[in-house]
């Protein structure tokens, strides 16, 4: 069918604008996101921060901690969702160890040692196996030593600190935050300790530790804290062969996520109903504030002693537990930078 000429003459028009305008349906949406996806995550608008600026935002916010709001992932792993909180997804324990740890260009600087100037409230003797004759001393610390100078607690001998974090699966120590940022200040090598509750299961706890407690390569190894509390609102004492599967599947957690093999604490009376023999390949922080751990754990290797419950120290007000490293300061310096 033949069209009249008037009609012929506009679409002619109209096509040959459509090939020159560019004030077309496309060009509205120019410069704004793309609605596509991909892999289910949308696109937004590229910032416009320089790069920079986005390196020191970057590196402002790993020092963000679980409380302050969205627990941070590792990019390269999947997260899930238990109990509508974000915890990390299992992963191999050498996908986050270094490839070449021993290959670093850049040694640490060591941290210097003070000398023990702790006093105490209820003095032991512990005559030729005294914890003086050990070189590196430090505290454990939580919300009962309240405000602490720092500076001042590092220069009478406090050469590394472990800090409370959390407790069962859904309580922080109100001073970790605080304690945390503090004592690495100060100087003071510092690392996080859990308090186990045994009528919670073990991986809710571990989620729980590792949502409040960054993953810092510079940090101690992690800490479970097993013994018994008469306190505790948890009365259960559970059989030898279930304790060791809670603090296994704990320890395994922790591990994956940290890339460092937790210490076991604990104390007499809950290491001879559950742990005598058993963790050989684990390094151990034992309580012995009347002997030494040779006499109170027989045959049981240890890294950590806590030697005093009663310490007195400039920068604390009231007393504070007092631990030692067992090793030189030679040795000591081997094992931080071992991590």
């Amino acid at each position: 069918m033949r069209l009249s000429a008037l009609p012929a003459i506009l679409l002619v028009g109209l096509f040959l604008a459509g090939c020159t305008s560019s004030s077309g349906p496309d060009s509205l949406t120019a410069g704004l996101p793309s609605k596509e996806t991909t892999s289910s995550v949308a696109r937004g608008p590229v910032p416009t921060t320089d790069v920079g600026q986005v390196i020191a935002q970057a590196e402002a916010h790993q020092e963000q901690l679980a409380w302050a709001g969205q627990v941070p992932q590792p990019q390269a792993f999947e997260s899930m969702t238990t109990e509508g909180m974000a915890v990390p997804a299992e992963r191999p324990v050498a996908l986050v160890m270094p490839q070449n740890p021993g290959t670093d260009a850049s040694p640490r600087r060591r941290a210097q040692i003070y000398s023990h100037q702790f006093r105490d409230a209820h003095p032991i003797n512990f005559g030729k196996a005294s914890p003086r004759k050990l070189a590196v001393h430090g505290v454990d610390v939580s919300r009962w030593q309240a405000e602490m100078d720092w500076p001042k607690l590092r220069t009478q001998g406090a050469n590394f600190a472990y800090i409370k974090a959390t407790d069962g699966g859904d309580h922080l120590d109100p001073m970790f935050k605080t304690n945390w940022k503090r004592a690495k200040d100060a100087g003071l090598k510092r690392g996080a300790y859990h308090f186990f509750y045994w009528c919670r299961t073990a991986g809710e706890q571990a989620d729980w530790f590792i949502r409040n407690v960054p993953r810092d390569p510079d940090a101690l190894p992690p800490v479970i804290d097993v013994e018994y509390n008469g306190e505790s609102s948890c009365k259960y004492r559970l059989s030898r062969a279930k304790t060791l599967e809670k603090m296994q599947v704990f320890m395994d957690k922790l591990e994956r996520h940290y890339g460092k093999r937790p210490v076991i604490y604990t104390a007499p009376d809950f290491y001879r109903d559950n742990l005598t023999g058993e963790f050989k390949d684990y390094p151990f922080w034992l309580r012995s504030v009347a002997a030494h751990p040779s006499q109170v754990y027989p045959g049981r290797k240890w890294l950590f002693w806590q030697y005093s419950g009663s310490g007195l120290s400039h920068g604390v007000e009231g007393r504070i537990d007092l631990n030692v490293f067992h090793g030189s300061e030679e040795e000591w310096h081997r094992w931080v930078a071992r991590g």
